[in-house]
């Protein structure tokens, strides 16, 4: 028995001694290779307790999910670079102020994207203690005003910095910042409504070294363009909804020094740009590589005429914009390669000039062509034909493209990546063909009733890269078709069945063996219980996003597993399900939890709900049915909102569900 001891005493100091030979510098490569996968490094620094100071040591980026375990992150992770607070709803100036102390220079990345309750004070500390500060990130913060964004400004080696929906911002906020951060590369001003063109013309005359500028939905006006347009270095623009920019004001005067090195231009929206002012705006950089139409001028031939002086084009998207035949072969002809064309929800597109403009541009790689209602089985042999490297093709709602024309391709476009289906004619055959795409790894074939386990086998068998798959209210598939998936497809990250009422927990056992599962959608499969959800609870540990809703078997019993294996999960809709406040308890275990949506369960009371919203403390979104207000006390709601977490009250009646064919058939009368 003491020579066992002995020997084992032996064998552990060897191995010990064994890890003990590795410089720091090799361990820090091996967990370079680990940065992937946080699971990996999680248990890496548990071997022991050198791994343990070693893997602190080398951790460069932290993602908090609370800010009252600020203090102790911060001792045990000293070498930190990038900050990433959107996890954390609630992030005050004492926090920022934490974070300024214990990192100083080092710092040169903070994401406050989602946070909120911060202000100048707590700004200024970053400011000014982390001098090599590169990138902010401050959208959505709705509070704050010109104070607080004038301190940004002594940041002085700030290269980017997004400022999307900070709505109380005005020209003398964005000013400061154009005079104390010269070094800006990207400023996104997105949705700042208090900003006009002195701010923008502020910011294009100090910060000389911008290359991307995003002014969506600004009041903005011609006079800020000529500034603009003189950035040297401007790569990207986008004026997405700027009304105030229209052919009038687009005099050649703005556009005397031109911008050479634009290469995506995105004026989607601006519906006072026609053709006349498209042909002034391209006519300042033959360099443009994208171009971003969508929602805007009809698509004509005069327009199209206008695009021929882009001898770099690539990428035009024009979703939404109503389209011309004539307009859609001129784009064919131009002397252009495009690798990419959006006509997603374009009213006007033929299958003539469809595959006009498809047997021109034969190299694209990107084609999204959802909604267009009017092609056949024509434009898809053209696509099929001329298009062979396709690697995305987008089709939901092709409605007239008959079940045979999917077979091409499957066996025309094989380098497909994404294909997405919905809402289609394609049966097993379709699909059968469609398997040649070995390389797929997202696949939508959702409210396709022609489609069975038979086809969905084939899919399994040879799409072994599939990682989304999304059969929602596909009903002909059951059990088996899941299980073939499962089997064939063990990288599988995200899987809607929703509404998919055949499948039972044999489908949820199968689902279990992929391990990598992130996304579940299961809403409105009645058959599933809890049984299965704690299969997928117990081996899916990476789960993050679950959606029961009207599982009307799964209760409180399918919430302790997820309670105890799941602790990645931050978005979970509970609705219609049979739920109680002890399964909604169990939840509160979940430190990443950040989302509850919870309308119409019935085992629900007040006390529970309350006690529940208490012990979740990462909340940052919880929906609730409105007749539930008047019973939580008021208090408790603007507690619950003092931590950062909206309230989203929903005046929804209970529905029943409908026969899946009658459903499609009321949504294709609604769109009609």
């Amino acid at each position: 028995m003491l020579k066992k001891q002995k020997l084992l005493k032996t064998q552990q100091h060897n191995k010990n001694t064994a890890f003990e030979i590795l410089s720091e510098e090799l361990i820090f490569t091996i967990l370079d290779f680990l940065e992937w996968d946080p699971l990996a490094k999680k248990s890496f620094s548990l071997v022991c307790k050198s791994f343990y100071f070693i893997e602190s040591k080398h951790r460069r980026t932290l993602t908090p999910l609370r800010t009252d375990h600020l203090p102790a992150l911060l001792n045990r992770y000293p070498s930190v670079t990038d900050l990433d607070f959107t996890l954390c709803p609630r992030v005050t100036d004492n926090s920022l102020a934490l974070v300024a102390g214990a990192y100083g220079d080092a710092l040169r990345r903070v994401d406050l994207s989602r946070s909120k309750f911060f202000g100048g004070s707590g700004l200024l500390r970053l400011a000014m203690n982390c001098c090599n500060l590169v990138e902010l990130d401050l959208s959505n913060a709705t509070g704050l005003r010109d104070g607080a964004v004038a301190v940004v400004a002594r940041a002085r080696n700030l290269e980017k910095l997004w400022l999307g929906r900070c709505k109380m911002v005005t020209d003398m906020g964005i000013g400061c910042v154009a005079v104390g951060c010269r070094k800006l590369r990207l400023i996104c001003l997105k949705w700042c409504v208090g900003v006009g063109d002195l701010g923008v013309e502020l910011i294009a005359i100090k910060c000389k070294e911008l290359r991307t500028l995003d002014l969506s939905y600004l009041p903005i006006t011609e006079k800020c363009l000529s500034s603009i347009f003189k950035l040297q270095h401007l790569e990207d623009l986008v004026l997405e909804g700027c009304y105030g920019i229209g052919d009038e004001s687009l005099d050649d005067d703005v556009f005397k020094q031109g911008c050479k090195t634009l290469k995506k231009l995105d004026i989607s929206g601006c519906q006072n740009i026609s053709h006349i002012g498209l042909s002034k705006l391209t006519s300042i950089s033959g360099s443009v590589e994208q171009l971003i139409l969508a929602d805007g001028s009809p698509v004509t031939l005069s327009l199209a005429d206008g695009l021929n002086k882009l001898s770099m084009l690539q990428s035009i998207v024009l979703g939404g914009c109503l389209v011309t035949s004539s307009g859609l072969k001129a784009i064919g002809n131009l002397c252009i390669s495009l690798k990419e064309l959006s006509l997603s929800k374009c009213m006007g597109v033929t299958d003539e000039a469809l595959s006009f403009l498809v047997s021109k541009h034969k190299d694209l790689r990107k084609l999204d062509i959802t909604c267009c209602r009017k092609i056949t089985d024509v434009s898809i042999a053209s696509i099929a034909n001329s298009c062979i490297n396709l690697t995305s093709l987008r089709m939901e709602s092709c409605t007239l493209v008959p079940r045979e024309a999917f077979v091409l391709i499957g066996q025309k476009c094989q380098y497909l990546m994404e294909l997405d289906l919905t809402d289609n004619e394609v049966d097993d055959e379709g699909l059968k063909s469609i398997s040649r795409c070995s390389r797929l790894s997202s696949l939508k074939v959702g409210i396709c009733l022609n489609i069975t386990d038979r086809g969905l086998a084939y899919i399994g068998k040879c799409c072994s890269k599939l990682k989304e798959l999304d059969l929602y209210r596909s009903t002909g598939i059951t059990d088996l078709g899941i299980a073939a998936v499962c089997r064939g497809c063990p990288d599988l990250e995200m899987l809607n069945t929703a509404y998919c009422t055949s499948i039972t927990d044999s489908s949820l056992f199968s689902l279990s063996k992929c391990s990598n599962l992130k996304t579940l959608e299961i809403r409105g499969c009645l058959l599933l219980t809890s049984i299965g959800l704690a299969a997928i609870a117990m081996n899916c540990k990476q789960l993050s996003r679950l959606d029961i809703k009207k599982c009307y078997n799964i209760d409180d019993s399918g919430m302790i597993p997820l309670a105890h294996f799941s602790q990645n999960l931050r978005q979970i809709n509970l609705s219609y399900s049979s739920v109680t406040e002890v399964g909604l308890l169990s939840l509160a275990g979940i430190s990443c939890l950040q989302s509850f949506t919870m309308l119409h369960l019935q085992g629900l009371v007040p006390g529970g709900l309350a006690a529940t919203l208490l012990a979740c403390g990462g909340l940052t979104k919880v929906k609730l049915h409105l007749s539930i207000r008047s019973q939580l006390p008021e208090p408790l709601i603007r507690h619950v909102e003092a931590r950062g977490c909206v309230f989203e009250w929903r005046d929804k009646v209970f529905q029943a569900e409908l026969d899946p064919k009658c459903w499609k058939l009321q949504l294709e009368d609604l769109i009609q």
